[in-house]
């Protein structure tokens, strides 16, 4: 059975939340502006180029939600 690794400290898990909020900041005007490309692309090419950027964005928001729920549980 595994050792239980050490709690992160205090200071860092807080940096690291912040980077966490910070980075949901900047994830959400990436959702926004492909929810307003996807509002207006016409042709197949540009709804295939917002689909793909769709999904890195949701990719993206599940690491982030991942690495959230990992300091909370671990600090």
């Amino acid at each position: 059975m595994p050792e239980p690794k050490p709690p992160i400290p205090a200071q860092q898990a807080a940096e690291i939340r912040r980077l966490a909020h910070d980075l949901s900041n900047a994830l959400e005007i990436v959702v926004q502006s492909s929810f307003l490309l996807n509002s207006v692309a016409s042709d197949q090419s540009a709804k295939q180029w917002v689909a793909l950027l769709e999904q890195g964005v949701q990719q993206a928001a599940k690491i982030n939600r991942d690495l959230r729920e990992y300091i909370v549980a671990n600090s």
